[in-house]
């Protein structure tokens, strides 16, 4: 009966606690979040937007660098992801964040444990023993401590870690997309430097077959000796600018391999930057849709999301922690009779609370509340710097394009008043200079078309980048697909 009556006891007590847990399981001390999309102003559309429509999913969620329609920038990107050092950083965050949440949410249940001990002497857990001759005591107990969340500072803990996971997904993406676009980059800049290089050995030729002409007339004396030297300096600057872009090709395909998480070295290129096709515009959408898509917007929306939990716990550790702890095992004087002893148990609970320690608590919420504030500023700012860089991209695709085509118009005109000014100094009409002159600014015109032209195919990089680019998989495509209903 005595055992009976125990028992009972013991699941009272058990009861009692969990009806409590539950009855608290609502309190949660400290600010709950609230997203901030609805409080960032904004513009009503971008200024340099020459589509003005509602930006889809069905644009975006796509490769989007498979719109330069180059399978060799598509290989390259596709090896990034797989290899480059600072993506498969991003992707072990995640796993630590997962294993951190699971790490913190630990901290919600019951801690189960055990103690073994084995003692000899005359003073026995800080009692003496009878005639203070020496004994033997073996003990074996299973162990359980479970501090209530009363207050919430577990799950406000637990509610961080999650929104931090969260994060790191983000960051993933941010990761991502920021090499993506550098690859990109970089794959123009190296088309542009080969072209350029393409430029300077053509010029060089052209150049070296009129000092040959110019060369023969003077042996002849037919021209004057500043002909031939203004011939002969054409042809160094065409000569110093060929090995000037293979260092620079060196040096870009360099770059490109450490983006790939590779050695560096030698890159294959595909369509030369003149045959290279302009991908499609798309509508960029209001300025508004910007938070939803942005992953770096959403990684540290995520991080205002975890500190501001941080706060409920700080202030869940201005009030007492209340736990509850249990024992039951067995002890003994004699190894042999340590089983057949009665089981010994006991069950307690415990308050333990600041009472004062000079505001230090106090300070302590204090602290992370300035820490959220400026997680918020850094949010803001984060949005506006986004906005920023939709804006500009934008500007710079609309008077690229301008500047483009005034380019290709400059190289036409320069080329056939170099074909002409060619034409009039073998007949006597005109000067030496007026024909180098020409052939300067053919020269210049058609590295500075090189140059525009690979401009012009970074800003698209930019704009798809600043709009938070596209999915990155397969999976992630489809997946997207369903939840908007794209997909039959």
């Amino acid at each position: 009966m005595k055992k009976i009556k125990e028992m009972k006891i013991k699941i009272s007590f058990i009861l009692i606690a969990l009806s409590t847990i539950f009855l608290f399981e609502a309190c949660k001390v400290g600010p709950s979040f609230k997203t901030q999309r609805t409080e960032i102003d904004s513009t009503a559309v971008y200024r340099y937007d020459s589509i003005q429509l509602a930006m889809t999913d069905s644009v975006l969620n796509i490769s989007w660098w498979e719109l330069f329609d180059d399978p060799i920038l598509a290989d390259l990107i596709e090896i990034g992801l797989e290899e480059n050092k600072d993506a498969l950083i991003a992707s072990s965050r995640i796993d630590q964040a997962m294993a951190q949440l699971g790490f913190t949410k630990a901290d919600m249940g019951p801690k189960i444990g055990y103690n073994i001990s084995a003692q000899r002497g005359n003073v026995i857990a800080g009692a003496p023993t009878q005639g203070f001759e020496a004994s033997n005591i073996f003990t074996g107990f299973g162990t359980l401590s479970w501090e209530l969340d009363f207050w919430g500072k577990f799950r406000r803990a637990n509610e961080a870690a999650r929104a931090e996971l969260v994060a790191t997904e983000y960051g993933q993406r941010t990761v991502q997309i920021g090499l993506i676009s550098a690859i990109a980059t970089t794959y123009y800049q190296l088309l542009d430097f080969q072209w350029r290089e393409y430029i300077s050995k053509k010029t060089l030729e052209l150049r070296q077959a009129s000092l040959n002409i110019i060369q023969a007339r003077y042996n002849s004396g037919i021209v004057a000796e500043i002909d031939l030297n203004q011939a002969q300096i054409q042809r160094a600057i065409a000569a110093s600018a060929v090995p000037l872009f293979q260092r620079s090709i060196a040096q870009t395909e360099n770059a490109l391999g450490i983006l790939l998480g590779r050695s560096p070295g030698p890159i294959t290129t595909g369509v030369e930057l003149s045959e290279q096709q302009l991908p499609p515009d798309i509508p960029v959408g209001l300025p508004s849709m910007l938070m939803e898509r942005r992953p770096d917007i959403l990684q540290v929306e995520a991080l205002l999301h975890a500190q501001t939990a941080r706060i409920g716990v700080a202030v869940a550790q201005r009030f007492p922690s209340i736990s509850l702890t249990g024992l039951l095992g067995v002890a003994s004087n004699d190894i042999s009779t340590l089983t057949s002893n009665p089981a010994a148990f006991a069950i307690g609970g415990s308050v333990l609370g600041p009472l004062f320690e000079f505001g230090k608590n106090k300070r302590r919420v204090e602290v992370e509340r300035k820490i959220t504030e400026q997680v918020l500023y850094e949010y803001e700012r984060t949005v506006i710097t986004a906005f920023q860089e939709v804006e500009d991209a934008l500007v710079a695709i609309s008077t690229l394009k301008e500047e483009r085509q005034a380019r290709i118009d400059h190289v036409a005109a320069a080329q056939n008043a170099q074909y002409l000014s060619g034409e009039r100094y073998d007949k006597g009409v005109t000067s030496f200079l007026e024909l180098i002159e020409s052939q300067r600014q053919a020269f210049e015109a058609e590295l500075s078309l090189s140059e525009t032209t690979q401009k012009l195919f970074n800003s698209y990089v930019n704009l798809y980048k600043a709009l938070g680019g596209g999915w990155l998989s397969e999976e992630e495509m489809n997946a997207a697909a369903n939840t908007a209903g794209l997909k039959e």
